[in-house]
């Protein structure tokens, strides 16, 4: 069963609705069924029960009718109002941040996803831990305890506490070892694709970079660990694509924290796609949330691309016309029909082409480290011998530019290359 509040005036009952929607398609991926979803009118929300008592009463004699075994709130409940109402129903209450978590829980397949989301479960069950045990003798003391009289709730406390302090250390050991094992990529643009969740962003990584296999499937959060591909431009002979872990409305902050350390691919990225789902009747409050999470992660560059995506699916033309009158610099693509994808592939391609800088290098043939070098890190556009000496134009990308100009500096201080401009 699904419970949503209508208590703020400002927020119409339609859109209240919608949430509610969303919150069904949450449950469906977590593998639940849902028999009913109310919407209980309060101009605020009950300190004890959320929804009133009365009425926590009268939907606590459906739940015993139709045996149901798991209510689901759209809002965050207080660990006191979970606690009353579990009491209340005699059955698992959930949140909508609990439910996010569980999703997460499910579909982490990496062992760095697996540890951010045990991260975030802790913290969020850590204020939650329930004094209901059958077992609150006083624990001895000792060596490793709060000392004599410790409960069996302080001493779940402050395993939970230890234990999240590990699975920090231990994310940032991995952090760390990630930075170390992707730091050749700093030479090479890098585009992150971005957006809500189920918009499509999975699709078109395959779309763009066939040999990705990256998971696509129409449920939320079918991608949690970000993936890393080639995408070939005519601009430069590599681009590194990486499709990140999706945004929804409401997301928890405990999954923001633990997830930063996936999330440093977009931090990192030179630009990003912002996949937009242009079916959904409300993707421009999508839009908006997913620009309000890239700011609480410190995204500030505003190298962003709109891509809406499904337009194969919209009935009415005119919808898309409109659009393209008020998002002039976006691009519309259908990923899983390959429409328009060759004018994204441009769009890419100009985006990179102005971080690149053109030099002229004038070296000696003999300076095989040099041109090797150039040949490997910059685009040579044209190449000509004079006598012993080599005359290159480069067009270089602003990540490879300073290296370049340090072996040019030293190349010059022996007299074996000039960089001209």
């Amino acid at each position: 069963m699904l419970i949503g509040i209508s208590s703020q005036p400002d927020v119409p009952r339609t859109l209240v609705e919608e949430y509610l929607a969303e919150l069904a398609f949450l449950a469906d991926t977590a593998g639940a069924d849902v028999l009913r979803s109310i919407i209980q009118e309060k101009r605020q929300p009950d300190p004890a029960t959320c929804i009133g008592r009365g009425k926590a009463e009268e939907l606590a004699e459906f739940v015993k009718e139709e045996k149901v075994d798991l209510v689901i709130f759209d809002d965050d409940l207080s660990p006191v109002q979970a606690r009353n109402l579990e009491r209340i129903f005699e059955c698992k209450v959930l949140d909508r941040t609990g439910l996010i978590l569980q999703i997460f829980a499910i579909r982490a397949r990496s062992a760095q996803s697996r540890t951010q989301v045990e991260l975030a479960q802790l913290e969020y069950l850590l204020p939650r831990l329930s004094g209901a045990w059958t077992h609150l003798s006083k624990q001895k003391g000792g060596i490793g305890t709060k000392g004599p009289g410790e409960t069996q709730i302080e001493t779940d406390r402050r395993l939970v506490r230890n234990r999240i302090a590990a699975l920090k250390r231990k994310l940032r050991a991995v952090s760390l070892q990630h930075d170390t094992q992707t730091s050749r990529r700093a030479s090479v643009p890098r585009v992150a694709l971005v957006g809500y969740t189920n918009a499509g962003k999975s699709t078109l990584m395959n779309a763009l970079c066939p040999e990705a296999g990256a998971y696509a499937e129409n449920r939320l959060f079918a991608t949690l660990d970000t993936k890393t591909r080639r995408l070939e431009l005519k601009i430069n002979k590599l681009v590194l694509l990486s499709d990140t872990v999706g945004f929804i409305r409401k997301l928890p902050h405990t999954l923001i924290e633990s997830f930063k350390s996936t999330l440093d691919e977009v931090l990192q990225a030179d630009f990003l796609l912002h996949v937009v789902d242009v079916s959904h009747p409300s993707f421009q409050d999508q839009m908006q949330v997913v620009r309000q999470t890239l700011t609480e992660i410190g995204v500030k560059h505003e190298h962003i691309i709109d891509v809406f995506n499904k337009i194969d699916v919209l009935e009415d033309p005119s919808v898309l016309t409109g659009l393209q009158g008020r998002y002039p610099d976006a691009v519309f693509i259908s990923a899983e029909r390959g429409l328009n994808l060759l004018a994204l592939k441009e769009c890419i391609s100009d985006h990179v082409a102005r971080e690149f800088r053109v030099r002229k290098v004038r070296t000696h043939v003999s300076n095989y480290k040099l041109i090797g070098y150039l040949y490997d890190h910059a685009e040579v556009i044209e190449k000509r011998h004079v006598d012993e000496q080599v005359f290159l134009t480069i067009r270089v990308h602003r990540n490879n530019l300073k290296q370049i100009d340090a072996m040019l500096k030293v190349s010059a201080g022996s007299g074996h290359a000039v960089a001209d401009s």
